[in-house]
């Protein structure tokens, strides 16, 4: 098997990659992550996920490298991640009573043979009416100011919402681990 690189610093994605039982190590790509003029949420996600991938296959040439991203987005326009308490209360206020749509983004990279599998995983959260002193309670317990729409998915944000859709729960984390494992299959991956 060949051996299997995170391109990514994100302790939620690396969590996730652990349930797949696979060893695996870890390197933060440096990418460019800006937006190119008109690129829709879809495209961005993936030429992201690829672009982490490609980053790395020089340093490691015999492995499967796994890229990801992920954007959240609000009627049309897409979210980032918040960085401030006063973002997040925005994006948060916005998000009231409405569905957040987050795509995630996914490559798998043969660094050997150059073969890249590129897709994107939906998913869909409708979340509850929220006043702003719910909201300010929530940001000051969790502090979710890394995370794209500005709530923890696998934590107390999970009570921000009224319902969720989508076809693979961990993609709203930022690994779609189904997908994940279609691709490693494709590579000759034997799971479990």
């Amino acid at each position: 098997m060949p051996p299997l690189l995170l391109a990514s610093s994100s302790p939620y994605r690396r969590e996730l990659l652990e349930r797949l039982r696979l060893p695996f190590i870890c390197k933060s790509p440096d990418i460019d992550e800006s937006r190119h003029a008109d690129e829709s949420a879809t495209a961005l996600v993936q030429r992201l996920a690829r672009e982490k991938a490609q980053a790395l296959a020089s340093e490691y040439p015999d492995h499967l490298i796994i890229g990801s991203d992920q954007v959240a987005v609000l009627n049309g326009q897409i979210l980032g991640k918040p960085h401030t308490f006063e973002r997040a209360l925005e994006q948060l206020s916005a998000a009231s009573g409405t569905t957040v749509t987050f795509l995630t983004g996914l490559a798998l990279l043969n660094s050997k043979t150059g073969h890249c599998q590129v897709d994107h995983v939906p998913f869909s959260v409708h979340m509850r009416e929220l006043d702003k002193a719910s909201i300010e309670r929530y940001l000051h317990a969790e502090q979710p100011f890394d995370c794209a729409g500005s709530f923890k998915a696998e934590g107390l944000g999970v009570s921000l919402f009224r319902s969720t859709e989508g076809s693979d729960a961990t993609s709203l984390i930022g690994l779609p681990l189904i997908r994940l494992t279609d691709m490693l299959i494709k590579e000759g991956i034997r799971i479990p």
